[in-house]
């Protein structure tokens, strides 16, 4: 028999009060001398459910008054095991007459593909084994109908069924009908003059339906991801200058002949201000206002932003808490000139509550190890309360990954004077197994397999094992990083690798590479980092015989042969080198960032042991800031290097910087720069116009370059594809080759003696260097694709040398999936 449940079941607990109030009326003439033991009590009608457990809700409580059979009988019934109760007279006692409920044998569903069995199961309450209540099952199929909701099916159905099975049991099964995915078709806004209904959108994100609808989830209606966009909408009026901002309405209308939602938000941006007379007043003796001024990140006339009061609130609160004021407080009062479109900003440091922190709780993690979370806290128990420390441990929690939500609240403590701080989390994969393959102009084709994972052991260190191959090159590398190295915050790692790189258009020679390293991170503050490196490496440099004859079977010169910097540095050479790193970083996203710099300082030294002995110092410093719009980013790069040999040694080659795409588009890899030129007029003269595929570059001892560019989206397209433009401008130029510059005793492939005219087996480096700035323009085309950045660049170079090697376009990714 099938048994079909709608919206009548609910029928059900309307019928148990009834029940309750007239079996509070069958016992009113019950003397409670009669009933004042459970023997008193006849329990009839009960199958599974032992008499004694009946009895126990009536018994207990003192004598058997009215109000105490009453509440026996609703507790009867709460307990969901029983369909009816009745409670009679029967001598000198009280029968009580039960029909127990059906046991469910299973739950099932059947018509769900979009979302899983395992989803459904942890939602319902009604669970195997357990009794059969109508009025939790129509509950959980209301729950399953909000489940659909929530991914963005409003049509979706769920009708309950049972099917009675021996010993009096059902199979529950819920039948559901999902439905089509509700999409919301537009959204538009109201009231909106400084930012475009698209510039909005970005901010958002909830999105709209497009032909990648059937890849994405964002463009289905979720009131709670509404409610969080209007929330970054503040944020982002807010952060640029509108004070004032408020969203009047958010309506979200359905169209029910499209199964479409139209998204509508009006607002009221307000007039835009600017920051006026900036102060800090101090209300603590010790303290000086103007000593803390200089953490202010704003200044006067800037325009306001919420975000740089925050900001300037962290760093004095931290300055205050290391000086020993760890009650201080600091609050930004305002005062709004509407008539000159500022407002004035005073930071008050006030001595606030004595609070302490009596206890720290994470709750949640069932992988991630406790000390994983508690070491982000810069406060443990029995320090002061300061919220702006826990704001920023909250901040940190998100930012390891590790978590699907992080939720830090607080409760009172054991005292006025003592709070408890709670932090809730939700552990989320860290794993990571990828498989990469694409194409590059310099390593031809390239593919990648490998193995990590971000939270290794639950105790919050990374660990990455790869294999590369390739037409040019390949390789396998290993790497372990401990993020806190003997519980301080600092990070310490070590990598091993093998590298193979062939001979290319580019190189005359074949490279492996066997090393490795140990490196640490000492955080100065939140955007200031230093770093240490230690490498040894051996790089064995081998010449193809092709390459290797230096005269032909005419015997004359061969213009396809090495370099003699390259003979120079064949074969096996050691490297021992140190380092240190001085990092600067405030970009909003290291991904893709959109505002913020990027500085990074790198001296090294080779010559602790081993072959090589050289000092280099290279920095590349990177700025971002929105343009006209704001979804038009700016970015500015400086790079600059410079590299010395010391000792009787010569730098070499594989020691100086090559010049090519990374500095200035437009040029081949290694494409510009010093260059050993061998090509030849007729009579064996030198021509240093001329050029040749085999001539090799040498690269310089010294670079620097500036690159400008703009990254746009594309108009059309939406931005889920993750499509961008860019034009870009780039000038730079490498110089100064300071190696060997001729090499005698060089024999052919074949082991004969190399000899010229004349018997001699010694060859010149012919070397071809210029100061000149190489320069070139162009635009791109970059796709953040779901199997990797992708990148296309067309160049025009605008300035060069006539023998450097030029390069139209260029194409650099991966995939990953």
């Amino acid at each position: 028999m099938v048994r079909v449940f709608g919206r009548l079941a609910l029928a059900s607990s309307v019928a148990a009060q009834a029940l309750v109030a007239g079996a509070g009326v069958s016992v009113l003439g019950v003397a409670e001398a009669n009933a004042q033991s459970a023997s008193n009590i006849s329990v009839r009608g009960n199958q599974r459910v032992d008499a004694e457990t009946v009895r126990s809700y009536f018994t207990g409580r003192g004598p058997l008054t009215q109000p105490v059979i009453d509440e026996g009988i609703r507790g009867l019934y709460a307990s969901g095991l029983f369909s009816d109760v009745r409670v009679t007279r029967s001598g000198g006692g009280i029968v009580v007459s039960v029909s127990e409920n059906q046991v469910i044998n299973r739950v099932a569903f059947e018509g769900n593909s979009k979302v899983k069995d395992a989803v459904l199961t942890a939602e319902v309450q009604s669970k195997s084994r357990g009794p059969f209540n109508p009025a939790v099952v129509q509950s959980d199929a209301q729950r399953i109908t909000e489940i659909y909701r929530r991914s963005g099916r409003y049509e979706a159905t769920v009708t309950p069924k049972t099917i009675n099975q021996p010993n009096g049991r059902v199979d529950l099964v819920f039948e559901i009908n999902e439905g089509d995915k509700t999409k919301i078709q537009a959204i538009t806004f109201e009231g909106n003059e400084a930012f475009g209904d698209g510039t909005l959108r970005d901010q958002m994100t909830t999105t709209e339906s497009n032909w990648l609808s059937w890849i994405k989830t964002s463009d289905v209606y979720d009131p709670d991801r509404v409610n969080a966009d209007l929330e970054l909408l503040r944020k982002f009026y807010l952060n640029h200058g509108y004070a004032d901002f408020r969203v009047i309405s958010a309506n979200a209308d359905l169209d029910k002949t499209t199964n479409a939602f139209t998204l509508k938000i009006a607002v009221e941006e307000g007039q835009q201000y600017r920051f006026g007379a900036i102060n800090v007043e101090s209300n603590v003796p010790e303290i000086d206002g103007a000593t803390l001024k200089s953490k202010i990140v704003s200044s006067a006339g800037s325009i306001y932003s919420a975000q740089d009061v925050d900001k300037s609130v962290e760093a004095m609160s931290l300055e205050l808490a290391a000086r020993g004021y760890a009650f201080a407080q600091v609050r930004p009062r305002g005062d709004r000139n509407l008539s000159e479109r500022t407002i004035g900003l005073t930071y008050v440091v006030e001595e606030g509550a004595r609070v302490y922190v009596e206890r720290i709780n994470i709750r949640g993690n069932t992988r991630t190890r406790d000390y994983v979370v508690r070491r982000e806290f810069d406060i443990g128990e029995g320090d002061a309360y300061n919220q702006i420390f826990i704001d920023r441990a909250e901040r940190r929690i998100k930012a390891l990954g590790f978590f699907k939500t992080v939720k830090i609240t607080t409760e009172p403590g054991s005292s006025p004077d003592r709070v408890i701080v709670n932090v809730d989390v939700e552990d989320q994969p860290t794993g990571e197994f990828s498989v990469a393959g694409g194409y590059s102009t310099s390593d031809g084709i390239i593919g990648e397999v490998a193995l990590g994972e971000r939270n290794f052991l639950g105790r919050g260190q990374y660990a990455r094992i790869a294999a590369q191959f390739g037409q040019n090159a390949s390789g396998f590398d290993f790497s372990f990083t401990e993020p806190y190295f003997l519980g301080y915050r600092v990070s310490a790692g070590f990598d091993a690798y093998v590298k193979r790189r062939d001979d290319t258009d580019y190189t005359s020679y074949k490279v492996d590479t066997y090393g490795g390293g140990i490196r640490f991170g000492f955080p100065v503050s939140e955007e200031f980092t230093i770093g240490t490196r230690y490498q040894l490496y051996q790089q064995d440099l081998k010449i193809p015989g092709r390459y290797r004859d230096i005269y032909n079977k005419n015997g004359n010169v061969n213009e396809d042969r090495a370099s003699a910097a390259i003979f120079e540095a064949e074969g096996k050479t050691i490297t021992s080198l140190a380092g240190l790193s001085l990092i600067y970083n405030t970009l909003d996203n290291p991904a893709d960032p959109t505002l913020g710099f990027y500085a990074e300082l790198k001296g090294d030294v080779a010559g602790l042991g081993g072959d090589a002995k050289y000092v280099r110092a290279t920095f590349d410093g990177r700025y971002y800031h929105p343009l006209v719009l704001d979804n038009v980013i700016g970015m500015l790069r400086v790079q600059g290097g410079h590299v010395k040999a010391f000792g009787s040694d010569d730098l070499r080659v594989l020691d100086h910087f090559p010049g090519g795409p990374d500095l200035v588009r437009g040029f081949e890899p290694q494409g510009f720069g010093p260059r050993d030129v061998r090509s030849r007029y007729a009579n064996g003269s030198i021509n240093p116009f001329k050029g040749s595929p085999n001539d090799d570059p040498l690269g310089g001892t010294t670079y620097f370059g500036a690159s400008a560019e703009a990254q746009f989206p594309i108009f059309g397209l939406p931005k889920e594809i993750g499509l961008k433009g860019a034009v870009f401008a780039d000038a730079g130029t490498v110089f100064n080759y300071e190696g060997i510059r001729s090499i005698s005793g060089v024999r052919n492939g074949d082991g004969a003696p190399g000899n010229l005219a004349g018997g001699t087996s010694k060859i010149e480096v012919n070397a071809m260097d210029s100061k000149k700035i190489r320069s070139s323009v162009g635009a791109s085309l970059l796709w953040n694709s779901p199997l990797g950045p992708i990148r296309f660049d067309f160049a025009k170079v605008l300035t060069k040398e006539k023998y450097d090697e030029t390069q139209f376009f260029r194409f650099s990714g991966g995939t990953r999936f």
